[in-house]
């Protein structure tokens, strides 16, 4: 029909990835005008709008909860604009302030100059999780994660870190060949990840309900999306419908 696009040339016009769109429309933020007989998602104009100010929403910075809420007008748009600016002026501060801090250290350790520990750190805060994993698992699960990580060596931290880079750049590889999520290539990098998840929980099991919860979280929060799409957008999507294949392969 005229003045509509299938999902593959919406994802294609807009710079993203069918899966990106079908994972949309299950947040119930950009359902298709008509679903086809063979069972394909068209677009009309008004999704083509609605689309675009998604994206704007999220190249912002807004995660998809707050985006919903602006779409239905529970939220309004300046409100929510208003927020986030805030919060890029605090990082940007921040940001200033490691320039800063990173400026001084080079500088000082160049004509070996004593150093001191507020310059070195000041605006690096490991700490900036806090409140989500306190919220959604409590504060001891916050306060001994932080005392895991406090108690490693700088080698440790670097390893743990690079182990992430590594499985999250596996599954924008296989996202990219477009494996599907529950193959045995896509499902033994969610059992890697699980894995890496478990070092960070001292031994502790992590379970379905907390792989499937870490998976949202990457799907809605920039701060973790970021992870994860760097090496391609819809790898977030792609790691939560990954992490639902595996929790149901893997009954609790």
């Amino acid at each position: 029909m005229a003045g509509e696009w299938s999902i593959q040339d919406l994802a294609k016009a807009a710079g993203t990835t069918s899966r990106t769109l079908r994972h949309y429309g299950q947040l119930g933020l950009l359902e298709p005008s008509r679903i086809g007989a063979n069972g394909y998602r068209y677009y009309d104009q008004q999704s083509l709008v609605r689309l675009q100010r998604i994206l704007l929403l999220r190249e912002l910075g807004l995660g998809l909860p707050v985006i919903a809420e602006v779409l239905a007008g529970a939220q309004d748009t300046t409100d929510a604009l208003r927020t986030h600016l805030e919060l890029l002026r605090q990082q940007q501060d921040r940001i200033a302030r490691q320039i800063e801090s990173v400026s001084t250290t080079l500088y000082k350790t160049e004509r070996g100059e004593p150093l001191m520990a507020a310059e070195v750190f000041d605006g690096f805060d490991h700490t900036q999780y806090q409140e989500e994993v306190t919220r959604r698992w409590g504060k001891d699960a916050y306060d001994s994660g932080d005392r895991w990580w406090r108690s490693l060596t700088e080698q440790d931290k670097q390893n743990f870190l690079r182990t992430q880079r590594e499985i999250a750049a596996d599954f924008a590889k296989a996202c990219a060949a477009q494996l599907p999520a529950d193959s045995d290539t896509v499902q033994n990098i969610v059992a890697r990840h699980r894995t890496w998840l478990s070092d960070g929980t001292q031994g502790k099991p992590v379970t379905n309900e907390y792989l499937l919860a870490l998976g949202e979280m990457y799907v809605a929060d920039p701060r973790f999306r970021k992870n994860y799409d760097v090496h391609g957008e819809g790898t977030a999507e792609y790691i939560l419908e990954a992490f639902h294949a595996y929790a149901a392969a893997h009954p609790a």
